[in-house]
């Protein structure tokens, strides 16, 4: 059995939480050190019917180092720039239907950018919410073991 642990980190970029309005969560992600990160969502049960105006949106958003170790302009990815789905506008996932909801997602990150952050909206009017959580797993360490 190969050794996944001391080659990974895992950085939490929305805590699991019912969320009803608005972006619910963010985070900055430097993935310095690191060559590869793969973006892990899970949705549990809907709180609301789940459709076309009461649903939840994940973007992906990177950015180049400023020069001074931190973020510069973030900007949307594109295509090219992940694996496993297909962004519009950098929207990588939307869960508008119950169906979609109760489980976990995953897609790789490609775009050679330093820093990511990934955005949870909840569109339209949410009165339960729905508990969402987003987790990047960063990989390929140019250090390992990992702490």
């Amino acid at each position: 059995m190969k050794d996944l642990h001391s080659n990974i980190d895992i950085a939490a970029v929305v805590l699991p939480k019912v969320y009803t309005t608005g972006v619910t969560g963010t985070a900055e992600i430097d993935l310095a050190g690191f060559d590869s990160a793969e973006i892990e969502v899970t949705v549990g049960a809907p709180g609301d019917t789940l459709g076309a105006s009461v649903n939840f949106t994940v973007t992906t958003t990177h950015a180049d180092d400023d020069g001074a170790g931190s973020a510069g302009s973030y900007a949307n990815v594109a295509a090219a720039d992940v694996l496993g789905v297909t962004p519009s506008s950098g929207v990588c996932l939307t869960v508008d239907d119950d169906a979609e909801a109760s489980q976990t997602y995953r897609f790789g990150y490609v775009g050679g950018k330093r820093f990511l952050a990934i955005l949870v909206t909840a569109v339209g009017t949410h009165s339960t919410g729905t508990i969402i959580g987003v987790n990047v797993i960063k990989g390929h360490p140019l250090d390992a073991p990992t702490s």
